[in-house]
């Protein structure tokens, strides 16, 4: 272990290789994280990194640091951590990665005496590598259009039957070139024709007069990819997953199995969702953005029966991670659990 130094992993040289990095890169060939690695707005949340990073085996804490910034990683690597700091707030020792016998939980929670007395899995609920692929695209041409010296709003003509396919770097070097060259004319025009996509002028719909970006660029709202029902089904069968991955390991150790779990900031989801599915609640909650025009929905939902979860027997409960840092960590009990989790681990916890 190595704590003397907690800032030497993200501390100022991190921000000045990060900087040297990407910095001199437009903003479209920088990793979504950029600002969070180099901002001063953001240091607390890079010392929270490196303290939770002193905590480890120097071979998992490098492990860590090389991955989690890389944009596929981030997310999943934080909830990890942050379920860590959860489970050491009750005062009680953890280990990461504990080998037991072919299988390592994420976690592994110790009493005093060093005895294991619950395993925690962690399971980050994540946009479909596709989806990720169009929303980075998409980012890509919005940070492209940011450099057009005009303050309009932008949104681009798609389809209700069918999500709008994102441009290809090369498509969005030339869509910008073509809107550049369209916003700068004397003469405005309401749609901008370009590479196969139609873009929009956005009016005030009070006034009618073309709606002003704040300072002096233009901003591009594009197709979220996102938009439709937000529900805690996709998550719970990914904690069913991990249940049934671990729950022999649990029964023969004697333990009480934890899965703690959150999501990409993406998603949209968080606990509200999830206590609608475990307490069977008829609320439908769906997210979009001003660029969408298709709102997927792939969950039918009935509100004279709505879905309800039931967590398995051989599940301890569900530690819910926030996304929001410093990343709060509420406790779902499983009151029909077969072995509960010891309260002394639970005390500190939001219900």
């Amino acid at each position: 272990m190595k704590t003397d130094q907690p800032n030497r992993r993200f501390g100022p040289e991190f921000v000045a290789e990060q900087k040297r990095r990407y910095g001199h890169r437009r903003p479209e060939g920088r990793p979504l994280s950029y600002d969070l690695a180099v901002e001063d707005e953001y240091g607390p949340w890079r010392a929270w990194l490196d303290a939770q990073l002193a905590l480890l085996p120097d071979k998992h804490a490098d492990t860590y640091a090389r991955n989690l910034w890389r944009d596929q990683n981030f997310w999943s690597d934080h909830i990890e951590l942050a379920a860590g700091e959860a489970l050491r707030a009750s005062g009680l020792r953890v280990e990461y990665e504990r080998l037991w016998g072919t299988q390592t939980p994420d976690w592994t929670v110790l009493d005093a005496e060093g005895r294991p007395i619950a395993l925690v899995e962690v399971l980050t609920h994540s946009p479909s590598k596709e989806l990720f692929g169009r929303m980075k695209a998409w980012h890509d041409l919005v940070e492209r259009v940011k450099q057009i010296p005009v303050p309009v709003v932008l949104t681009v003509a798609g389809f209700r039957d069918r999500p709008l396919d994102a441009p290809d770097a090369r498509t969005a070097k030339k869509i910008a070139q073509d809107l550049r060259r369209y916003l700068l004319s004397p003469l405005l025009q309401a749609e901008l024709p370009s590479q196969g996509y139609r873009f929009l002028v956005t009016a005030d719909r009070k006034t009618g007069a073309t709606m002003q970006a704040p300072g002096m660029r233009a901003i591009l709202v594009p197709p979220s990819g996102r938009a439709g029902v937000v529900s805690a089904q996709p998550l719970v069968a990914g904690i069913e997953e991990k249940v049934s991955k671990y729950r022999t390991l649990a029964e023969e150790a004697g333990l009480p199995l934890i899965v703690a779990a959150g999501a990409d900031k993406f998603t949209g989801l968080g606990i509200e969702q999830l206590d609608c599915l475990l307490n069977g609640t008829p609320t439908v909650t769906v997210q979009f953005d001003y660029g969408d025009t298709y709102i997927h929905n792939p969950i039918e939902f009935q509100p004279d029966n709505p879905p309800r979860w039931a967590m398995p027997s051989e599940l301890a409960g569900v530690l819910w991670v926030d996304n929001e840092f410093p990343f709060t960590a509420m406790w779902r009990a499983n009151a029909k659990a077969r072995t509960p989790v010891p309260q002394r681990l639970t005390a500190t916890w939001k219900r």
